[in-house]
């Protein structure tokens, strides 16, 4: 296999060797916690713009599932339609699979969308390192030539522009209730979640002003890079609560945005919160639960107006993971109900929107 270096911003080099395909990359690089569920990951539309290390040393044993649509046009087991990361860092690829619903191998895979992968990389000195300095702009080089790579500021991109959809996007149509959702960069199960709780979704772009659409519900999807770049659905969301106490919930991204409505500011995370054991307890009672996440913003609690209350904290570090209106029907939260992949502990946040509708 070809070596490759990771050049962090500050300097610090890894050298490993290439599974993926063979490119110079550059994006912001963040670590990831999880034992499992790089399918999902990989296609989750966060990631984009970022070289994503798995911290879990063993990775690509159980290969790749076929990339299947429903009837419905979800997607069977990726988040999307393709791999949104910039690249992948692992300590130990698994050159051979074995799964029951395996058609391919993850570097076969990388290959085929003209990803990269590195393996042999210390993944925990590089966690090590992101977790002091926090996160990094970051270089993959596989010669000397490739130095000259252009490298884009992550923090000055408007990624959700990027990654949302360009046209409006029906499921379950004539189904029951009818849901607008606010495509920022959303996982295919959080459609599902909806679709399969009856619910007609309207999927639209994340500028769209669908203030005088006929609906039930608002839903804020989850996406990537700095909330504060999301100036225009922000102030359509605004338009929205002045106007109606139709019930809105958010999602990650749809967290921040309606914190943003609700007069909130966010910050950058050291290194974010992306893994599938986020302790987080719901303000007001004992109830603890066990959260996927991945996010790297996150709302300044203290900023919220006199009509909000926080609905969800951090355990580890005590930061919000979603906020609740005082009388309204709009409540959000940091961290991912629908999952896929981790913990499905939570995903009575769909009940609880279904219910306000």
């Amino acid at each position: 296999m070809k070596k490759v270096t990771l050049v962090l911003q500050d300097g610090t080099e890894f050298r490993g060797e290439s599974f993926g395909y063979e490119k110079p990359v550059a994006g912001e690089v963040v670590f990831n916690t999880a034992m499992m569920g790089y399918p999902e990951s990989l296609t989750d539309p966060s990631y984009a713009g970022q070289l994503l290390t798995l911290t879990y040393p063993l990775v690509g044993n159980y290969g790749v599932p076929p990339f299947t649509v429903e009837k419905n046009g979800i997607p069977t087991f990726m988040e999307s339609d393709r791999i949104y990361a910039q690249a992948l860092i692992v300590s130990d690829y698994s050159e051979h699979y074995c799964h029951w619903n395996a058609v391919e191998s993850l570097a076969d895979w990388l290959k085929r969308e003209h990803v990269p992968g590195v393996t042999g990389i210390d993944t925990r000195q590089l966690t090590k390192a992101l977790r002091e300095h926090g996160v990094m702009m970051g270089r993959l080089l596989f010669d000397s030539s490739d130095n000259d790579l252009e490298e884009e500021d992550y923090g000055a991109i408007n990624w959700v522009e990027r990654v949302s959809c360009r046209d409006v996007v029906r499921y379950n149509e004539g189904g029951g209730h009818k849901v607008v959702l606010v495509d920022c960069g959303v996982k295919a199960n959080i459609i599902r979640c909806l679709v399969s709780r009856g619910c007609e979704v309207i999927r639209v772009p994340w500028n769209y002003d669908y203030t005088g659409m006929t609906f039930d519900g608002l839903f804020l999807a989850n996406g990537p890079g700095d909330p504060d770049k999301c100036v225009a659905a922000v102030e359509t969301l605004r338009k929205q609560m002045s106007q109606s106490r139709k019930p809105i919930c958010g999602i990650c991204m749809g967290n921040q945005l309606l914190a943003k409505a609700g007069g909130a500011f966010v910050y950058k995370l050291k290194y974010g919160h992306r893994s599938h054991n986020q302790p987080v307890r719901e303000v007001g009672t004992n109830r603890c639960y066990v959260t996927s996440q991945n996010h790297g913003y996150a709302v300044d609690a203290a900023t919220l107006g006199k009509d909000w209350r926080e609905l969800f904290v951090n355990m580890n570090d005590g930061s919000n993971e979603g906020i609740r209106h005082q009388t309204n029907p709009w409540f959000s939260s940091q961290f991912h109900p629908e999952a896929c992949s981790g913990p499905v502990d939570t995903e009575f946040m769909f009940d609880r929107f279904i219910e306000a509708l």
